[in-house]
C-alpha cells in the first residue's frame, strides 16, 4: 500500500511540470535483460524507447510509449511510466523454465515506471526503471523481474 500511495504521490506531482532535458539518448541497459536502448523524445512530455536485449542466449525487442515528468522538484530528475510490447526469441536449452527441446517465440505487452536522472555536466542520462511483461503467445506469462539501469549518451 505504501508503494501504491508513493506512486500516486508521484504521479500528481509530476503532473504539473513539463519534462523534456533532451531530445534523443542512446546507452546500454542492464538487469535481469542485458541489452541497447534508445529513447526519444516527441513531445515535451513523451519519448519513445526501444531496447534490444538478450536473455537465455536469445533475443528480444521491446517499443514503449512514456509519459515523462518532474520529479522532487529537482533539475534533472525525471520519472516515467508507459506501456508497450515485445516479441522475442529463445532456446530451450538456455531457460531453466523451458523444455529443453523447444524454441520459443513470444510475443506480449510491457508495463515501465521508472526514475531517471540527467547530468547536465556531461551528456549522461542515468536511469532505474521496472518493466513488467506479459507474454501473451508462445510461452504465456507474467514476468515480473525486470528491472534494469540504464546508462545513456544524450544527444
Amino acid at each position: 500500500m505504501k508503494k501504491l500511495l508513493l506512486i500516486a504521490c508521484l504521479f500528481s506531482m509530476g503532473l504539473l511540470a513539463q519534462a523534456q532535458d533532451y531530445d534523443t539518448a542512446i546507452g546500454i541497459r542492464a538487469g535481469s535483460a542485458n541489452g541497447l536502448t534508445i529513447k526519444h523524445f516527441i513531445k515535451n512530455d513523451v519519448a519513445l524507447e526501444g531496447i534490444i536485449s538478450s536473455r537465455w542466449q536469445g533475443l528480444n525487442l521491446t517499443g514503449l510509449y512514456e509519459i515523462h515528468a518532474k520529479a522532487f522538484n529537482e533539475p534533472g530528475f525525471n520519472w516515467y511510466y508507459g506501456f508497450g510490447a515485445h516479441l522475442g526469441f529463445w532456446d530451450g536449452d538456455d531457460a531453466h523454465w523451458g523444455d529443453d527441446d523447444k524454441n520459443y517465440t513470444v510475443l506480449g505487452l510491457d508495463g515501465i515506471v521508472g526514475l531517471e536522472y540527467n547530468i547536465s555536466e556531461i551528456p549522461i542520462n542515468l536511469s532505474v526503471d521496472w518493466k513488467p511483461a506479459l507474454n501473451l503467445i508462445g510461452y504465456t506469462g507474467l514476468w515480473g523481474d525486470g528491472f534494469a539501469l540504464s546508462v545513456r549518451y544524450v544527444f
